[in-house]
């Protein structure tokens, strides 16, 4: 029976190429634009590499001062107050601090070559995952000692040295100043802001005072929790911690705010800050914003689908009331048109996977971000496929039902009430 329903869709798809045409348009351009974000949101929040232990980790970018004439100011951190405060945490198994990468010149003969240039501390590379594909990180002996020690990304190894293979050991200049390469790694996708760079050195040979009394500065912390289940514990002790942290001038200064956030939470506290209050990271206002886009861009083509469907079926009467008449109950009927629907849906869904995979090669090609490769993994194809149901079901239902409840005599004359 399946396979006869199939038979019958197909040939239906092929006798009105011009409504198959509109339907498939909208199902797949609608299903390539959500593919196309959906993986650019995996890329920039999902728990890749480094940053694949993302269920364990917490993220300090910025400090909140509110000022008593109604001023606001937040910036990252300083280094003083995350190694005086947030390294001392008893609870998490391991803190990291680092800076801000900073696009910095060098040069090979006459070329200039612009490298992004992060200070981190030893600590960095046992939070994070990074996939080294020759020599080491540096170590607490080398911060100590504020060694003029670097690892280096795969890319910057070939652009200054002209191959990714055997730059252990040699001198690599950024910013005026030579540094000893100790590693190499993969290439990180700069929409990785707490991990990326092109060259990673000792925090110690940053040319900035780090024991500057501040609260704001260029630094930002990485918190490993032991477990996931700690994570609750970490916060809580981290904010007790925070209200311990004194008002440099508490003549201007009301208070200040500082959070441990997940990696997305921490993007969201920055942008809903203004719809929130100053203990929320804003995660569920962002969630319900990100949810009501979603289901308003998919009911949009599903209504038009929907109301293409009716005019479809409508023109079909003369054979359904042929079949009702030998007999056809109208859940039989609603079967069959709802398996020619989603047959039409599944196409425009291999469409859409198709056109969402040419869309993410051409991004990743132009380099938009750096080092960024974009791809459609299982997790986003599944859901791909329940989104190609769900387009199937929801415009097939309505028509169908207004089909089957037709009188055969009336659907013989085509009528349509």
């Amino acid at each position: 029976m399946l396979l006869s329903y199939l038979k019958i869709a197909w040939k239906v798809l092929l006798r009105r190429k011009f409504f198959t045409f509109i339907s498939l348009f909208g199902i797949s351009f609608t299903l390539m634009v959500l593919l196309v974000v959906v993986a650019l949101f995996d890329h920039a929040v999902g728990a890749h590499a480094p940053e694949a232990r993302l269920d364990r980790m917490l993220f300090i970018d910025f400090v909140h001062i509110k000022f008593k004439d109604g001023g606001n100011q937040q910036s990252p951190p300083s280094y003083y107050i995350l190694d005086k405060y947030v390294r001392k945490l008893r609870t998490p198994e391991r803190v990291a601090l680092c800076s801000r990468f900073h696009s910095t010149p060098s040069y090979v003969g006459n070329n200039r070559i612009d490298l992004d240039l992060k200070y981190t501390d030893d600590q960095f590379w046992q939070v994070l995952d990074f996939s080294f594909t020759e020599g080491k990180p540096f170590t607490e002996a080398d911060v100590k000692a504020a060694a003029h020690v670097a690892v280096i990304n795969r890319t910057t190894a070939r652009k200054y040295f002209g191959t990714d293979q055997g730059v252990v050991g040699k001198m690599i200049e950024v910013n005026q100043t030579n540094f000893r390469v100790m590693g190499v790694v993969e290439d990180v996708a700069a929409i990785r802001i707490s991990s990326y760079a092109d060259v990673w050195v000792p925090l110690t040979t940053s040319p900035n005072n780090l024991n500057q009394v501040s609260l704001t500065g260029d630094f930002s912390a990485i918190i490993l929790a032991k477990s996931s289940g700690d994570i609750k514990a970490v916060q809580a002790e981290f904010d007790q911690m925070a209200k311990r942290i004194p008002l440099t001038d508490p003549k201007i200064m009301l208070y200040l705010d500082m959070h441990a956030d997940s990696l997305l939470g921490s993007y969201s506290r920055q942008i809903m800050s203004p719809l929130t209050d100053r203990k929320s990271d804003g995660l569920h206002i962002l969630y319900a914003i990100l949810a009501g886009l979603a289901v308003l861009f998919m009911l949009l083509p599903a209504l038009n689908l929907v109301n293409i469907n009716v005019s479809r079926i409508m023109e079909r009467s003369s054979e359904i009331g042929v079949r009702k008449a030998f007999g056809a109950t109208g859940s039989t009927l609603i079967g069959q048109f709802l398996v020619e629907n989603v047959f039409l849906t599944a196409i425009g869904g291999l469409l859409g996977l198709l056109l969402a995979y040419v869309a993410l090669q051409l991004i990743g090609g132009a380099q938009i971000l750096a080092y960024a490769h974009f791809g459609l993994n299982w997790r986003i194809f599944g859901w791909a496929l329940l989104v190609t149901l769900f387009f199937g079901v929801l415009s097939g239902v309505y028509p169908a039902f207004k089909m089957s409840r037709l009188q055969p005599v009336q659907a013989l004359k085509g009528g349509s009430k």
